[in-house]
């Protein structure tokens, strides 16, 4: 097992890889993440700068993980504010998406998905009532971007979109699934559904919930497609008193028409919670990775070897982590069956957030 630094600068807030999603082509990993400055007097769980605009960054490593890159991301983010989130620095009010300068345009179709170096990037505006959601989309393997375009509201209050989709090169060439957190009835986060555009991207359509009614929240999907095609969803959840974060599981036979739970294989992922990161391994089982919020704080992995239904007992990639503002993990599998996971971090008496990488063997 590896830890890798991929990004880490005094002072400096590096945080989310999971709101921005990860691609591979092999040892080729591309992934993105946040980049503010740190605030030590901040309220709350992140001690970042509210008042200082964050930027998004995007990294790349072509020798699997144990090297990267670092570059701003190569976007057209409305209003020119720097960030794909503009929730990171809530002091700001930036106004509906349409009324920015580059604000998001309707996507003409012909989207190609069976390209082999394509890319979709999701992106949001807030996480609850008003919030707005675009999406762009790469053939060069995320050394370009088109975009942005527009997602359509759903019928909801707010659509808060990070990057989880399905592509159906074997069954359909001009479907693509999307995978979605709304808010609820009262505006806030969230419950997750289930999109689809089938005209190649020139219109979406809502298909399902997967929980239409939480008792508490579900947000931050993280999707695979099985070779059976069945889909299996991941997602953060949180109890209606706000104090257990766990990680449930829904699983779909007939493409995200109808759902089932199927299960709750983390039933604490500690302060806050953490988002998920599942990915299917070359051998067919399942690998699922998240954040530990709780002390000793790091990150950890559980595996699957039938589909999801049993999973074996949580394993700890580290758990040295400085407090709790830790996770969101991104994770890729590399040609040689080792697993890439991307995260971001912190040290104990060190103010830094920091984007961090684990290299290590599922088995």
């Amino acid at each position: 097992m590896k830890h890798v630094i991929i990004y880490k600068e005094k002072n400096r807030y590096a945080g989310w890889p999971a709101n921005y999603g990860i691609w591979s082509w092999g040892d080729e990993i591309v992934t993105g993440f946040s980049l503010g400055f740190i605030d030590q007097n901040a309220k709350g769980l992140h001690p970042r700068d509210k008042n200082r605009p964050f930027q998004s960054l995007q990294v790349r490593s072509i020798d699997g993980g144990v090297t990267w890159n670092n570059q701003l991301a190569p976007l057209v983010i409305p209003g020119n504010i720097g960030s794909i989130s503009s929730e990171e620095h809530m002091s700001f009010s930036y106004g509906m998406v349409s009324e920015r300068i580059n604000c998001p345009v309707t996507h003409k179709g012909g989207i190609d998905f069976t390209n082999p170096d394509f890319a979709m990037l999701c992106a949001r505006s807030g996480l609850e009532s008003g919030a707005e959601s675009w999406f762009y989309i790469s053939y060069n393997r995320c050394k370009s971007w088109e975009g942005p375009f527009i997602l359509p509201m759903f019928g909801q209050k707010g659509v808060a979109a990070r990057t989880d989709y399905l592509t159906y090169p074997n069954i359909d060439s001009n479907k693509l699934t999307l995978f979605l957190t709304s808010t609820k009835s009262n505006g806030k986060e969230g419950r997750v559904f289930c999109a689809e555009t089938s005209d190649s991207g020139e219109s979406f359509k809502f298909v399902s919930w997967l929980n239409a009614m939480p008792k508490g929240f579900e947000i931050m999907p993280s999707s695979l497609l099985l070779n059976s095609g069945v889909i299996i969803t991941a997602v953060r959840s949180r109890n209606s008193f706000g104090n257990k974060n766990s990680i449930d599981l829904y699983r779909s036979e007939d493409y995200g028409k109808e759902w089932i739970y199927l299960s709750t294989p983390v039933k604490n992922t500690g302060k806050g919670g953490n988002p998920p990161a599942l990915i299917q391994l070359i051998d067919g089982s399942l690998c699922l990775i998240y954040g530990f919020r709780d002390a000793p704080y790091g990150i950890r992995f559980i595996t699957s070897q039938d589909d999801g239904y049993s999973w074996t007992k949580e394993k700890v990639l580290r758990d040295d982590g400085g407090d709790s503002d830790i996770g969101y993990p991104r994770a890729t599998q590399r040609s040689d069956g080792k697993v890439v996971v991307v995260y971001y971090y912190n040290d104990s008496f060190q103010p830094e957030r920091y984007i961090a990488a684990t290299i290590f063997d599922p088995k």
